[in-house]
Parts: structure tokens; sequence; C-alpha cells
């Protein structure tokens, strides 16, 4: 039964009832009597068509993960070899090491990142070069400085816990002063987190962690002072630990030396300068951004004990110059390092 809609909002007064007879009325048209019977019978209610969005919703999920998977596959598949894989520990992206309760803290960086930094020791024939190296897998694989382990006979490191590991020199890239090393016998090792250094910015805050004059695990903090510095280092290429006899890796910066002399076989590269704290020693060691990210491995710092000043020549240890490769150009030359290549 339809009623008609009032717009008052009222509807008419229920009259008594009338029989109501099939195909007519009763005694003609009365007022108030009810409406003829359609000549046909109206059709039956039809229960609601099930809805489509049922019947589409695995297929639509199953299209929306397949798009989601094609978004991100390259991400995707960098992300599962870097947790099962020999890239265990790296990012391609800024990722919070550090505790939400200690972040932003230089205590925070050190007690996080700490246990993935080393002591390298190489033998050499001119004596024992001093540096530090970076775990970047759990059975470790160690990134260091190719200058730290340049001739060396033998090699050993100490991890953080104290435990002494012999390593093999894997590959070097001389032009890029990098070099891979490979414990024996490492197993369940705390590898690093390789940040994103084109995020860094002047200014930020850095901690830098290595083990200067054998001090294993030295805390220091600073920023980052310049970008794309151009500096130069010897190769490294023909000779032994080219160090000067305080221990300083010598470099050149803008046409003058430092540290010694580089020799004629010589590279150079964009270094991050930072006003943290290295010494000799450092070489190899991370440089850290506040949420705990590999930002650069420090390779070079200038001693005012090698100056040719004169006057500084009393001087010794760090001013705040030191230099750090970018992690970038690290994890651009992982592949090449642990294909054995050395150049």
């Amino acid at each position: 039964m339809t009623e008609t809609f009032r717009h008052s909002g009222e509807y008419p007064q229920q009259q008594s009832a009338a029989p109501v007879h099939h195909g007519g009325t009763q005694g003609g048209t009365a007022h108030g009597a009810w409406p003829p019977p359609p000549a046909f019978a109206p059709e039956e209610p039809q229960a609601p068509a099930p809805r489509r969005r049922r019947a589409k919703g695995p297929v639509a999920l199953i299209a929306a993960v397949a798009i989601a998977a094609a978004a991100v596959g390259g991400g995707t598949a960098y992300a599962v070899q870097t947790l099962t894989g020999r890239d265990g520990g790296t990012s391609a992206t800024s990722t919070d090491v550090v505790p939400t309760s200690k972040k932003g803290t230089v205590s925070g960086v050190a007690e996080a990142v700490s246990p993935s930094i080393v002591e390298v020791g190489a033998q050499t024939a001119q004596g024992k070069s001093t540096g530090s190296g970076v775990i970047t897998t759990s059975d470790g694989e160690i990134v260091t400085n190719n200058h730290v382990i340049a001739g060396a006979t033998s090699v050993k490191v100490r991890t953080n816990d104290g435990k002494t590991y012999d390593a093999e020199v894997v590959g070097t890239d001389s032009k890029k002063d990098l070099a891979l090393l490979e414990l024996k016998g490492a197993s369940g090792l705390k590898p690093a987190t390789l940040g994103n250094s084109d995020n860094v910015r002047v200014g930020d805050e850095v901690v830098a962690i290595g083990s200067p004059e054998g001090l294993t695990g030295t805390v220091t903090s600073g920023i980052v002072s310049a970008l794309d510095r151009d500096v130069t280092v010897p190769t490294g290429e023909g000779q032994e630990q080219p160090q000067n006899p305080e221990g300083g890796w010598p470099f050149e910066f803008d046409g003058r030396q430092f540290n010694g002399d580089t020799g004629s076989s010589k590279t150079t590269y964009k270094a991050l300068q930072t006003d943290a704290s290295l010494n000799p020693g450092n070489s190899g060691g991370a440089l850290i951004d506040m949420n705990g990210n590999i930002i650069g491995i420090n390779s070079a710092m200038y001693s005012p004990s090698s100056s040719q000043g004169g006057s500084e020549s009393a001087s010794s240890g760090s001013v705040g110059l030191g230099f750090a490769i970018p992690i970038d150009a690290v994890k651009d030359d992982l592949g090449k390092l642990r294909s054995g290549s050395k150049t």
C-alpha cells in the first residue's frame, strides 16, 4: 500500500474499513474509499543484488597488493637482501638506531653504535699501524681505510667486547681509500646501519667513534663543518704506510700538504668535514648522525705537529679539522670490494 506524501506533513484520518472488491469499488467511487487495485499484480519486491564490493573484495585486494609490490619492488628486494644477505645492516634511507628515550643524545648514539666499531691492527715491515673499522655484517665483514692496511703482512681486529680476530683483506680500492676485511670465525656481531650522506647538511650534529692511539671505543662529538671538500691522499700503491712519525695520515687540501708528504701516487675524493675530534687511529672509524646511522668513514685529520709553519710544531692532536668519506661512496663500492677487487 502506498500513501501519498502531504507537504503539510499530515496524513488523512483513518476511514472506516470498507470491503475491497477486486475489479471495482463498492457502490461507486466514494470519498475516502481505497483506490482500485492495479490491473495486474504488482511485482514481488526483489532482494537487493549482492554488493559488488564483496564479490570483488579478494580480487581488489590482490590487485592492490600487486600494485604496491610493483611500486616498491626494488626497495623490497633490497630490504630482503640487507636483512638476509651480505648487505646485512645497511640501509638506503636513514633509520632510528638510537632508542626513542635517548634519541638526539651523544650517549644514546655511543651506546647503540659502539658495538659496531672495531680496532684494526696491521703489521707491516715498518712496524704496526693502528686504525678503526665498521662492522657491516654479523659474520665479520669490516669496512676500513685502505691506508690502514696497505702493505700489511697480517691484520688483527679487536671488537668492542674485547675479542680479537685474525682478518683477511678481501678487497681494496686505493682510489677511494677503502678496504674490506673478513674476520675469521666471527659470528653474532652487530652490523652498523649505513645511512644516506646525501641528506647531510652543514651544522648537523655528529658523533665519531674509533680507536685513536689504540684507545678502543673512543667517542667524540661535533658538527658537520662543510661538504664536498676536495681532499687528496696517497693511494698506498707501491708504498707501505706512508705515515709521518707522529702517526698522522698525510693529505693535501687547497694545494697545501698536511701531516707529511703525500708522495707522487695520490687520489682526490669529495669529503665531509667535521670538527669532531679525530686523531691518529680514528682512520677507518665511523662518523655517525644523531639517529645512529653511519654517514661517513673517517679518513684524514689535520695535525699541527707536522705543519710547515714551525711555530705550531710544538702542538699536537686534533684541532677540529677532520674529513670523512661519504657513506654513499662506500655503499657504491661495496660490491666491487666484495668481489675481491684489489686496486
